[in-house]
């Protein structure tokens, strides 16, 4: 039986967010019924379309669903929405984004008679606020959050090619919303009403650097393609045959990657061993590289850069991730049928070991119900093993999590849960602390205690308690495995097998601890070819397949984040312990959960897959097909599959810009009147948007020329009050005074040793009109020792004393002198 199968879900209204949501839900066998009108949910008519007409971005969304079709000229209709929704646990709403047809009901007297019921509504910006109400795309929402402008070429425009991240991004925040009162949801006395800002959502993606401007100030800007500050190299680069990912962040990186290309010179320059100081110089050191890279292909590079300990990949094409035989085994890509066509799709990534997800599926018709084996019969199948969770405590209260993560993506997957009020135990070591905290081990760096300053140390470790222990010592592994007993959850990010190395890998805790969550969350999965490949986010993004979609005009791949792979990981890796949690519950049977943080970038390409995977097309020949079309475009760079115009605009002032979008024909002649093309705005032959493709460069040309005589936030206001989508393009810093997100108390303050007052971001997943309380800060090394040590595990002050006498514990990072002694 599926993990998710004794649940029911209705998903009503339109958007990308709420789609995907409910699909996680049905890859783990959930009934999820999808209410449509009789032409069908706006998103099947989404481009990029198969040969035979079919939405890929559809099909991806919304398979393994039935769908229920609900016409709202017909008279009974809210008596029949209302009887469907009467009967679910989890009622998805995307109605805000898109009502799509959907009659008027009312949700708050369903809840009344049913007050078990789980309600997640989404919308692009929130309820309230500057920017409530806003018309919106999948890109002025990035742009907005401060995703779009550090991208592209340092002249610009910046790029931001139309890969959906912000409506997938959404959905994981939605369904970890959902998933967490399903979890607690027998013992809190009844459902919960969750509100979801998709704009906030994307912001998970900039707080690192917010938080980096916080500390430094303005000092980001746009530096080129495949650039980002503060790392360099950190980009994708041509061999004699194929491309090559690079990323150096660490000094021992860098003069590994010089010597590998015989560059001694680089290499021995005391100027260029820290990041700050090649990416001062990039142009030059790049001049110097990039020809000794065209001398071997990127296999030859990239087998010799792993046996060098280089975080080096190979860039893969649409094609190569459809051939790829460890994606196919692992059910990253899986079969998809859409009517009479089938293809491949990417599956789900959340990768439960005992109970997986299903591998592929159908695509519902309009209408169209499908059973699945093991669908629940019994709709009051619930779990009552749990203690019963205050109100005014997080719904997670109760939930124990050993944290064994590093960087960003694990300890973004643990601060989640720590937000949601489970009790997160972070362990590190004097010996090894949190990389995040710094890597420099020079006797200022230590003495002077910078490692507890480091900003993005804090942004992802809050609301957790931290203790060191000494895992490569017996005693400190004795100490792990007695938290361990008592755990719910066990996350690390390590590479593989470290933790089974040091004799806590899940066949020796799962015998300890019977109902323990345990995941992995490496690189490429536990059992990859790739397992031995150092990795960090823009690796996994270099390796996703994702910079083949958003190609610059010359056919570069291109990146779109420093570490994209980071923060996304993170969030997919919490939506997985959530559902291993739920049949836990359930069940008190704990699992193994093989997440591989490279599969949770892929369905960001998943349309561009599904269609070369039928059409056999390139991936940049067949991305802009549009219905009606009979030749294919061959670049989009900044244009979008549907949506004519779709572009970054010029406007007035040194490097601003703004995102516009005509994502509907009736949007289209409200643009087109306000840039003075009344013209265009009454020409019945420009009605669509394949019609409007032929003179998209005339069309370009005229938003620029009104938008570069404007303010950036003057042209927002005007195009918006005209119900025009459109975003200024933000920088991360701007986000700090941002008055939509300062209006709904986004950010809040917090005080820290160290850091003294410094902002947090809030999740973006709401139960009432405030945001969840940000309640502690990140923990200084160690700082929880001796509470976890004596309260949790029994320890006496003489046996504490002696575990930080023997460094088992401490609280200050060890320097090198001291680690050689």
């Amino acid at each position: 039986m599926e993990v998710l199968s004794h649940l029911r879900i209705v998903e009503i209204g339109s958007s990308a967010a709420t789609s995907y949501c409910a699909r996680l839900f049905a890859d783990f066998g959930a009934d999820v019924q999808k209410v449509e009108p009789p032409t069908g949910d706006p998103i099947r008519r989404s481009a990029p379309l198969t040969p035979g007409g079919q939405s890929a971005w559809f099909a991806f969304l919304n398979f393994n669903k039935s769908s229920t079709i609900i016409d709202p000229a017909e008279p009974n209709s809210v008596a029949q929405l209302t009887f469907l929704i009467g009967d679910c646990d989890i009622l998805i709403d995307g109605r805000d984004v898109d009502p799509a047809g959907c009659p008027s009901i009312d949700v708050g007297g369903i809840r009344e008679r049913r007050p078990e019921l789980i309600h997640l509504e989404a919308s692009w910006f929130g309820a309230d606020g500057p920017y409530a109400g806003f018309a919106a795309t999948d890109s002025t929402v990035r742009g907005l959050a401060g995703l779009v402008k550090l991208a592209g070429p340092a002249e610009g425009p910046p790029l931001h090619a139309p890969d959906f991240q912000a409506g997938i991004l959404a959905g994981l925040w939605a369904f970890i919303a959902a998933a967490t009162s399903t979890v607690t949801q027998t013992h809190r006395g009844g459902g919960q009403t969750w509100s979801l800002s998709i704009f906030e959502s994307n912001i998970a993606l900039t707080e690192y650097l917010m938080f980096e401007a916080f500390a430094q100030g303005d000092v980001m800007r746009r530096i080129g393609i495949n650039r980002f500050w503060p790392n360099f190299p950190t980009g994708i680069y041509p061999t004699k045959c194929g491309w090559v990912g690079v990323t150096t962040a660490k000094p021992e990186q860098w003069r590994a990657f010089c010597d590998m290309l015989g560059l001694a010179e680089l290499r021995d320059d005391p100027a260029l061993a820290f990041n700050e100081g090649r990416l001062q110089d990039a142009d030059r050191i790049e001049r110097q590289f990039i020809p000794k890279l065209k001398a071997r292909t990127a296999l030859e590079w990239f087998a010799e850069g792993v046996t060098r300990k280089i975080p080096i990949i190979l860039v893969p094409k649409i094609s190569d991730l459809l051939q790829d035989p460890e994606r196919l085994a692992r059910g990253a890509i899986v079969p998809v049928r859409m009517g009479e066509e089938e293809g491949l799709t990417v599956g789900s990534v959340l990768r439960l070991t005992s109970t997986p997800p299903l591998r592929g599926g159908k695509v519902p018709a309009a209408g169209e119900q499908q059973l699945f084996a093991g669908s629940r019969t019994d709709a009051s199948d619930k779990s009552d093993t749990a203690v019963r969770v205050g109100a005014d405590r997080g719904p997670l209260h109760g939930i124990r999590v050993v944290d064994f993560t590093m960087g960003w993506a694990g300890p973004l997957c643990t601060r989640t849960l720590a937000d949601l009020g489970a009790d997160v135990i972070k362990i590190e070591a004097i010996q090894y602390p949190d990389w995040w905290r710094g890597v420099d081990r020079r006797p200022g760096y230590v003495t002077d205690k910078m490692y507890e300053k480091a900003p993005c140390f804090c942004m992802v470790n809050r609301n957790k308690r931290g203790i060191t222990l000494d895992l490569k010592r017996p005693q400190g592994i004795a100490l792990a495995k007695r938290l361990l007993a008592g755990a719910d959850i066990a996350v690390d990010n390590f590479s593989v097998d470290v933790l089974s190395r040091l004799g806590l890998g899940y066949n020796v805790l799962s015998a300890l601890n019977p109902r323990l969550v345990m995941m992995s969350m490496s690189a490429f999965g536990t059992n990859s070819v790739h397992r031995e490949c150092r990795a960090y986010g823009s690796t996994l993004e270099q390796a996703s397949g994702l910079p083949g979609v958003n190609r610059a005009a010359d056919g570069l791949p291109v990146m779109t984040h420093i570490a994209l792979g980071d923060p996304v990981g993170g969030l997919n890796g919490c939506a997985a312990v959530l559902a291993a949690l739920i049949h836990a519950r359930r069940t008190g049977q704990g699992q193994f959960i093989d997440l591989a943080q490279v599969e949770c970038l892929m369905p960001f390409a998943a349309p561009w897959i599904t269609v070369q995977s039928i059409s056999g097309l390139p991936c940049a020949q067949a991305a802009p097909l549009l219905q009606g079309e009979a030749t294919p475009a061959t670049k989009y760079v900044n244009r979008h599959p549907q949506f004519v115009p779709h572009g970054c605009f010029r406007c007035a002032g040194e490097d601003k810009w703004i995102i516009v979008a005509a994502s509907d024909d009736d949007m289209w002649e409200r643009l087109a009147t306000l840039v003075g093309r009344t013209d265009w705005a009454m020409d019945p032959s420009l009605r669509t948007a394949a019609a409007r493709r032929a003179i998209e460069d005339e069309i370009e040309r005229a938003i620029e020329a009104w938008t570069g005589n404007r303010d950036e936030d003057d042209a927002m206001a005007e195009l918006q009050t005209a119900r025009v989508a459109s975003g200024v393009a933000r920088l991360p810093i701007d986000l700090l005074q941002d008055r939509h997100l300062r209006s709904r108390g986004f950010l809040q303050k917090l005080e820290r040793p160290f850091i003294g007052v410094h902002p947090q971001p809030s999740m973006p997943i709401r139960d009432n009109a405030k945001p969840y309380l940000v309640r502690t800060a990140a923990p200084t090394l160690g700082q929880h020792n001796r509470e976890i040590l004596s309260e949790l595990l029994g320890l006496s002050d003489d046996e504490i004393n002696q575990l930080a006498k023997d460094r088992i514990i401490g609280t200050a990072m060890l320097s090198e002198a001291e680690l050689a002694t």
